[in-house]
Formats: C-alpha cells, structure tokens, sequence
C-alpha cells in the first residue's frame, strides 16, 4: 500500500469513527436524540419568550440578569449533589422524572401569562424552581450520554447533540416570536410544556442501556469531584476556562434583548433574528468540533479566545449587518469551544465519576450566571449595551491568554532544572 494510499484509508476510518454521524449508528442513541430535538424546541421558544416577558413587565435589562441569576441559583449551591444523585441512581428514571417536573412547571405559568395574571414576582418564582429541576437533570442528561453510545462514538454524540440544540434554535425563537406576536407569550410557554411529551416517550423507547452499577455516592461529593479534577491538570484547565465562558462569556439574555430594544430599535422578532444568527453559526461549529478525531486542550482555549474576541468585536460593531455576521461567528467558536470541552472532560474522566464531575461542570457552567448575570445587566442598564457585552466578550479572552502564558512559564520553568 502507498504511502498515499494508506493516509486515504487512515482519513477515512478517522472520520467514519468518530465524527458526529457514526453515532446515528447506534438505534438507542437515534431514539434519544429525537426526543432531545422535541426537548431543546421547547427550551428555546421558552427561553426567547421568557426573557421577552421579563422585559415587557420591568423594562429593565437588570430584570432580565435577576431571571437569570435565579434560574441558575440552585445550581450554583447543589449542582454537585445532583451530579452524585447521576451516579447514584438510574439516570433514565432521574430523566424521566424532570421531564414531569418541567412540564408542570412551564403548564403552570402558560396558564398565568394566558390569564393576564402573571407578574415578574411570578416568573422568578418559576425560574428558581425549574433550576432546581436542571440541577438534577443537567447531569444526569451530560452523563446518560455514555450509555446510549459506544465510547468510541461519544465525542461524536456530544457534538451531534450540540448541533442538534443549535439546530431548534433556527426555529424555536422565531415561532416563540411569532406567537408572542400573534397570540401572547402564554402560548409560547403553552407549547414548550408539550414539548416535554417527546423526551419522554423517546427516554420510555431507549432499551438495553448499558449503565456503570450505580454507586452510593459519598456526603462530600464536591470535596471528591474537586480532589479528582485538581489532580488531572487538563481536566482543571478546561473547567476553569467554561467557569469563566458561563459565568461571564454566555449572558445573552441580557445583552442580546438590550442590544435588540436600545441599540438597533427593534422588538421581539429583532431579538429572535440575533438567536437565529447564533444558532446558524452554533450549527457549523457542533459539526467542525464533531469530526474531530480528538481534542487537545491547546484548541479548546483557541476556541474560548476565538468566541471572546468575536463577542467584544460584535459589541463594537457600527451597524446591524456586520453585528450578524459577528454573531454567526459568535455562535460558532462558542458551540466548538462547548462541544471540545464538555466531550473530552467526560472522556478524559473514569466513567465511575462522571455524574460527579458533570456535575461540577455543570455546577461553574450554569452556576456561575447568578453571579455574573447582575453584573452584566448592572453595567448596560449603567452604560449600554455595547459596554456590557463587551465586557462578555473580553473575559473569555483574557482567561485564555492566561491559560498561554502560564503553561508557557511552567514549560519555561521545567526546562530550567
């Protein structure tokens, strides 16, 4: 065989092993990721037509960051103990069970928003709750992932189910924008609790999982899952750097519903049109992320740079076209950066603490938005738009660049002994 000949052949089983497609293989994962496809539509008119209301009821962006902030409290405070519960117990039943919970939850408040009688006290009632719901179903969904696929083709389902996420993007917000448009916000809501009806009969269809026994997680869960990710120093990094990217880097309800209203006059179907362009680059970057053979950590911090600096860009942009275009870019480098990094912390994890180490994931993911959320909704209500979302943008880059120099120092320092 020629050296040609040979590189053809290795490209080729590369790719067909571990893109995003060759975990369409397997029947248990094509059964969850539909149901996902139903689950992540819902999400997304839920969340445009949630952060519209917010807005409507307070005019304030700093609303829009309190929403946020509750929303993702629980998970700041429990996420690690909902990452042992993952290792705990079936992680199918935990799934099945929010289902339940978050269609309650969201049928509760269609029926208010519908009515004329809700009010922001209301929809912060409902954002604390459903956090409490995501601090057990964000793991458990992370880790249930490595039991309806091989591991071989885990790097490709995560990045398929990125894809697929960004996917209902281009049409969630925008049928969210039309009903709120046409017939009320309500029916926004009233359609993502149907939503729920898909995850659930695609999780009751998913046969034969083959599942880790689940363990009796030990009390201090935290203290383990950090002892664990402290002693792995790419596992450390990677996490730190998707602390800063949630905490900071991700706050578009804020700036995105402030960017729509203040800077560029428009209203909801403005706002949907910026998440529709996000999603459209989210796509292109889920697939790229996906046909990776691997990741290294030196790609996962270019691709937290590269999503910083086309965040502060987008926020400097001088009219509506070139700010689109910056936020396709936005939305690529941010799924390829999300997609390298949560795929390898899981592959790079013992499958025994996963649900832990998911947890702690999720935990400075999601967590930290309460923290960063006000902040950013503080500084545009202060100084507009623009300042806030490029204050979004330059932590991300900043954390990378961190990243860069210190292993540089410590490679620096290890040649010198």
């Amino acid at each position: 065989m020629t050296t040609a000949a040979a590189v053809r052949q290795f490209t080729s089983t590369t790719i067909r092993d571990h893109s995003a497609i060759s975990a369409l293989r397997s029947p248990n994962y094509r059964t969850y990721v539909l149901g996902q496809a139903f689950a992540n539509l819902g999400t997304w008119m839920q969340s445009m037509a949630q952060d519209w209301l917010v807005l409507s009821l307070t005019h304030s962006a700093t609303a829009v960051g309190v929403t946020m902030a509750l929303q993702f409290l629980p998970i700041l405070l429990l996420g690690v103990h909902g990452g042992a519960l993952a290792d705990r117990w079936p992680k199918r039943r935990l799934l099945l069970g929010t289902q339940l919970a978050n269609a309650v939850l969201t049928g509760a408040l269609a029926v208010l928003t519908v009515s004329g009688a809700v009010h922001v006290t209301e929809v912060y009632a409902f954002a604390l709750l459903s956090g409490f719901v995501f601090v057990v179903d964000g793991p458990a969904r992370q880790s249930f992932v490595g039991e309806v696929v091989p591991a071989a083709h885990l790097r490709g389902a995560i990045s398929l189910n990125s894809a697929v996420f960004q996917s209902t993007r281009l049409i969630g917000p925008a049928l969210a924008g039309v009903l709120v448009e046409t017939v009320g916000t309500g029916w926004a809501f009233a359609a993502n609790a149907l939503c729920y009806l898909g995850p659930t009969i695609a999780l009751l269809r998913v046969r034969g999982v083959t599942a880790p026994q689940p363990e009796r997680a030990p009390s201090g869960a935290l203290g383990d899952a950090a002892r664990y990710v402290l002693a792995r120093p790419r596992v450390a990094v990677t996490i730190t750097l998707v602390a800063v990217v949630g905490t900071l880097g991700l706050n578009y309800p804020v700036v995105l519903t402030a960017m729509a209203s203040r800077t560029f006059s428009g209203g909801a179907g403005t706002y949907a049109l910026f998440n529709i362009l996000l999603a459209i680059g989210s796509v292109s970057g889920a697939v790229v992320a996906g046909a990776l053979s691997r990741s290294r950590l030196r790609w996962i911090v270019l691709a937290c740079a590269a999503f910083g600096v086309a965040q502060a860009c987008a926020a400097l942009a001088p009219d509506l076209p070139a700010f689109l275009g910056l936020l396709a870019m936005m939305g690529a480098t941010n799924l390829a950066f999300q997609a390298m990094a949560n795929s390898s912390v899981q592959l790079w994890v013992d499958p025994h603490m996963r649900g832990r180490v998911m947890g702690l994931y999720m935990l400075v993911f999601a967590g930290g938005t309460p923290l960063g959320a006000p902040v950013i909704g503080a500084l545009t209500n202060a100084f507009g738009p623009r300042l806030g979302m490029f204050v979004c943008g330059a932590a991300p880059a900043l954390a990378a660049v961190t990243v860069v120099v210190a292993q540089r120092r410590a490679a620096g320092a290890e040649a010198c002994r």
